[in-house]
């Protein structure tokens, strides 16, 4: 069974950085992160082939977000720059597709959660 695990959550203020983890369970996969504040619906934040030679970024994290991934290490990581208040968001790792539809992705991390102070 597949299984994803993220980490690196936390509470951070504007302009600050964070780094999150998510590590698979000795499988490659083309993962991607997702997103879910308060009372909105889970959206896509960007994601990466399996070989790490194609990713994806949402427009709302474009130049702010890099999403990357080291050859032979089953782990991909979110470097999150410049962070504001709306980033604030449960974080989820998902894997088997880089498409920004939910329902392409079979597997899905518990989340963490990140809090952008103002």
């Amino acid at each position: 069974q597949v299984q994803l695990v993220e980490s690196g959550g936390g509470l951070v203020q504007a302009g600050g950085s964070l780094r999150l983890s998510c590590a698979a369970s000795g499988r490659t996969f083309s993962m991607g992160w997702f997103r879910q504040a308060p009372g909105k619906e889970r959206e896509f934040v960007a994601a990466i082939t399996w070989s790490g030679s194609n990713t994806r970024y949402a427009e709302p994290v474009k130049g702010r977000f890099t999403i990357s991934r080291v050859d032979g290490i089953y782990t991909v990581y979110l470097q999150m720059n410049s962070l504001k208040p709306e980033d604030t968001a449960v974080y989820y790792c998902a894997a088997g597709s880089t498409s920004n539809l939910l329902n392409n992705y079979p597997y899905w991390g518990r989340g963490t959660q990140v809090t952008v102070s103002s």
